[in-house]
This record gives C-alpha cells, structure tokens and sequence, in this order.
C-alpha cells in the first residue's frame, strides 16, 4: 500500500458549514447578542461566538467543550469569517452567564441549592419561537420532570439513587426543552416544585406561550403543586400516590369495564377525588390488571395491580386519557439523548450554578438541532426529524470539503454528489 500525503486543507466535516450559516442568516447569533447583550465593546468573542461553537462540537459529533481546541478547532477555522474562542474562553463564556444559587430551606431545617436562570431560560423560549417551533398563536402540552443526572463534581450531593449527582427539574413542549432549574441531588422531588412550575409556566406566558394539557408523574402529587398546574393549564394528567384513604374510595367500585391497552386488558373505572378538594370537579381514572404472582395489594387486599391518574378531563374516556398519560415516556426520552448527545453526562464545571447555565445553552443547541434536522429532512433520504444526532453526523456532517477564494468570493467545494446545494439559505 502506496501513501501519498497532500499539504492541503481538507475538512471531514465540511457539513458545519451548514450549521453555522443557518445559525447566523436565520437571526439567532443575532437574537443571542439582543437578549444577552454585548460580552466584550470592541474585540473579542461575544456569546453568539460561544454558543456558536458550542453547537460546532456537539453537531460534529464531540461530546465535551475541549474538543475545540483537540480536534474540531483547526477544522472550524477555515470557514471564512467563523470566530473560533478556545476550549477556556467557551467555558469563561458559559461561566459568565451563570447566576448566583438560591438557597431554601425545608421544615427540617435542611438547605437545598435551587438554581434560577431566568435569562437564559428566557433565551431559550425566544429562540424556539424565532425558529417556528413554537407559535404564540396556539396552545401547547406541557411535560414536566425530574431526573438525576450523575456526576462527582465538587459540590454533588448523594440522591435517592445512592449515587452523587443533581436532580434538575425539566420542563418540555413536544420534543423541545423550554425550562430547566439546576437543583441539589438530594432535594425531595416535591420540595418547591410549585414555585419551579409557577416560575416555567410565567416565563412561557410572559413570551406568549400558553399551555392546553401539562402531564407529570407522581413526583408532583401534592396539593400546592396541583393548585399550580391547574392554574396555568386547561386540562392536567398527574400520576396519584397510593393512599389508604384513596383506596377505601377503590374498594367501593362496582362497575369495571374491560379495554385493551397495548395489546394487554385492562379493568378501568373513575371516581370524583376528593382526597384533597371537594369543592373542584376532579376526577380520579384508575385502571388494574391482574398480578402475575397472584400476591395481594396491601391496600385493597386483592389479587390485581393499580395505577391511577388525577385530571379535570370528565370529557375523555378512561382509555384515552390513560393512553394520553403514557405517551410521557417521549418526554422521558429528552435526558437520554441530553445524556449521550448533548454532553449532560460530562459536566465542564465544578458548581451546580454553572453547570445549570451549561445544560440551558446544550438545551438550546438541542432545540436547534431539532430545528435544523428538520430543514436537512426535506431534502435528504435517510435523514428524518427524529433522527439521532450520531446518524446525522455520519450522514450529514461527514462529508470531505474546502473553502476556497474564487472569483472574488468564498467557494465550499464538497467531494460529494449528495444534494447539499438545496440547503443553501
């Protein structure tokens, strides 16, 4: 085998082109720098730059912000007028636009860190609404979660899990993250999650989005927390704890009906709640199968499995509003593919308060991903809007290219015959 090496500049990822000139003639390096405001007067990289180049890494397929300089960054600098920072001026960057904790403090007497990013939040919804993806003219679903997310870093605390990490609270419209508030690992899922929903739900209002049916599990089953979601929303979904004062409620119905859920029967059945309210019109939709082990529940004293939702929906049937509810897990979908795509699972900092602000921009680089797949669907085969970031660095980013002055203008000549010219903006 014959090797011939050729002194000329050639990219394997001449695809970020793309990315990058989408990025700055659809408006967003422009909207980033109105919202956050100028970082440096005169020279320098301004936080579109960072963002910028943050999208660069995880869109070309890195998974951590020293990617840049160790092996994206020679490749980013030949596209003419592209701004490349250094790994440490992204991550200054970053830092700069993190806020200070808030510190509550539970009937124990226990402290939690809660981090409140309200601008970058903000700037994230601006920019979903910028895109198209989300329209102040209608009404959205809302999911709202919380995960731990797993880590060492200097300030983790041990979770549930037995593991250190943070436990931050997400909130999401369809496929895009629109709210997210960083907070110790250790906090009670229930601890302040009415003001966290009450401060998502004001921002997205503040920015015109309203919100027809939000859908959370059992970590949000509490009084003060359904006083807020049923506030801002239309219609609520939320997963109901077992209680013995619920299940002596259960026990006194008579009437199952049978339907087919996923293939699998079920016995469903709904009753007024009146655990909480008796004044509000709730309805409890409960729903049980057959335990496999034939073992007895402790509540009902029978041989069955319970699940049970709370809503004020009395127009859906038990089916539908069950079938609803489980739709969640596409919700639940989003922190993998932070985890794994989106760099979630290799925080660059040591501290709750900024590594918040990371996971906001990564989340807004994930919206735009969502934006930009979509776009490259159109005119690519094999490439979809839900396909995943790995796919589309092998099918869309890899490509062999070069900048080249021609004619009194920049040339990309790509050694391809896929149809990348439709792309153009």
């Amino acid at each position: 085998m014959k090797i011939q090496k050729l002194n000329q500049t050639v990219s394997p990822f001449a695809g970020i082109s793309f990315v990058n000139n989408y990025f700055r003639n659809a408006g967003i390096s422009q909207l980033i720098d109105t919202v956050l405001g100028d970082r440096v007067s005169l020279f320098g990289y301004q936080y579109s730059d960072i963002i910028k180049n943050l999208t660069n890494v995880f869109l070309s397929g890195g998974d951590c912000v020293e990617d840049i300089g160790d092996h994206l960054g020679e490749h980013l600098k030949t596209i003419p007028g592209n701004n490349v920072p250094s790994p440490d001026t992204v991550l200054r960057g970053i830092k700069e636009l993190s806020t200070e904790n808030t510190i509550y403090t539970s009937d124990r007497n226990i402290s939690y860190n809660f981090n409140i990013n309200k601008k970058l939040n903000r700037l994230n919804i601006k920019s979903l609404i910028h895109t198209g993806q989300l329209d102040t003219e209608k009404y959205y679903d809302y999911d709202y979660d919380n995960q731990i997310t797993k880590n060492n870093k200097y300030d983790a605390k041990r979770t549930y899990k037995k593991n250190k990490g943070y436990f931050p609270g997400v909130a999401t419209i369809e496929n895009k993250i629109v709210y997210i508030e960083n907070r110790d690992g250790n906090a009670n899922v229930k601890f302040k999650q009415a003001e966290t929903l009450q401060r998502s739900y004001e921002l997205l209002l503040e920015e015109g989005i309203r919100i027809n049916r939000s859908r959370m599990d059992a970590g949000s089953y509490s009084k003060e927390i359904i006083d807020v979601v049923d506030k801002y929303s239309k219609k609520f979904y939320i997963r109901a704890n077992k209680s013995e004062h619920l299940f002596e409620q259960i026990k006194e119905i008579k009437n199952w009906q049978t339907v087919e859920i996923n293939y699998i029967n079920y016995e469903v059945a709904s009753i007024p709640f009146i655990q909480f309210y008796k004044e509000r019109n709730y309805r409890l939709v409960i729903m049980r199968e057959k335990s496999n082990d034939n073992q007895l529940d402790m509540f009902t004293g029978d041989a069955f499995t319970y699940r049970t939702i709370l809503t004020n929906d009395w127009q859906s049937t038990e089916k539908e509003v069950i079938e609803y509810y489980n739709q969640r897990g596409g919700s639940e979908k989003i922190f993998d593919i932070m985890n794994n795509d989106f760099g979630w699972s290799h925080m660059p900092f040591s501290f709750l308060n900024e590594n918040a602000a990371f996971m906001i921009i990564t989340a807004m680089v994930k919206n735009f991903y969502n934006y930009f797949v979509a776009l490259v669907s159109k005119v690519f085969v094999g490439i979809n809007p839900t396909t995943r970031l790995k796919r589309f660095v092998f099918r869309f980013i890899s490509v062999a290219g070069k900048w080249v002055y021609q004619a009194r203008q920049w040339v990309l000549k790509l050694y391809t015959n896929k149809d990348y010219q439709k792309l153009i903006l």
